[in-house]
């Protein structure tokens, strides 16, 4: 008689995946076998996975890695919606970034998903509350990361933060699901205002490196955001723009920018 209950392939496949590559890179490397046990095959689930590796880059003299990891694990038991978001983002990453070749890379090794992964645990102790256990976060963030992301700000899902050096995000900064931008991107303020004066970023939106976003504007669904521009505008939906300051120079040039992540312009 087969077995009723499902299996870890059809209860978390990104899981399976991840654990399947684990096994793989100690065969192919020994070396790396207690980083690669410590971080993955030690734990049954991928929350697991992911509440110790981020208390591993969090803790500080300041604070442990026990007392971090126990912050996240519940925060995952009481809001599933951010491992699910964890996993959203890992497979944007896979999907988008011709230099992730595994599930694993996210998780282990890339500091744009643990950045984001933390930024998620900070702004649910904001919404909780915790408010200075999550500037706590931002701060360690923002030392080990070099990303330094407001936890008061919202971010959805399938986000993908590319490099992810010198990342700025602001308090009253919107960010919706399926961005895709790269390094030292500011969504930042136009002054000392106290408040909303961040930009709303729409879905699938492509943020070019070193592009610069100021003021509390909209950047509509699926535009593409030329690297080095400082926009300062409204920009429409399905857009592309460039230069300082940014102007409108043509349409997205696809459905999905942040997808494809096609930065090249039309001539």
């Amino acid at each position: 008689m087969a077995d009723p209950r499902p299996t870890l392939t059809e209860i978390d496949p990104v899981w399976h995946r991840i654990c399947e590559e684990a096994e793989a890179a100690i065969v192919s490397e020994p070396l790396m076998g207690g980083l690669v046990h410590a971080g993955v095959l030690h734990h049954a689930t991928f929350e697991r996975a992911l509440a110790y590796r981020l208390s591993m880059k969090l803790a500080s003299p300041e604070m442990s890695e026990q007392i971090l990891r126990e912050i996240a694990d519940a925060a995952y038991a009481a809001a599933p919606e951010l491992p699910a978001a964890a996993r959203a983002d890992l497979v944007a990453i896979f999907d988008r970034d011709p230099a992730c070749h595994r599930f694993m890379q996210p998780l282990l090794f890339f500091k744009g998903f643990q950045a984001v992964q933390s930024y998620r645990l900070g702004h649910w102790l904001w919404a909780n509350d915790r408010k200075d256990l999550a500037y706590y976060v931002q701060m360690r963030v923002s030392e080990t990361f070099g990303v330094d992301i407001h936890p008061a700000a919202r971010i959805g899902q399938g986000i993908m933060i590319d490099h992810a050096h010198s990342i700025v995000v602001g308090e009253t900064a919107v960010v919706g699901d399926n961005v895709s931008m790269l390094h030292s991107v500011t969504l930042g303020g136009t002054g000392k205002e106290d408040d909303d004066r961040h930009p709303k970023i729409g879905d699938g939106v492509l943020i070019g490196a070193g592009a610069k976003v100021l003021g509390n504007i909209s950047v509509g669904h699926c535009s593409r955001i030329a690297a080095g521009s400082v926009v300062l505008e409204d920009i429409p939906p399905m857009k592309t723009v460039a230069g300082v300051p940014a102007k409108i120079v043509g349409e997205a040039g696809c459905a999905q920018p942040s997808r494809t992540m096609d930065q090249m312009l039309a001539r």
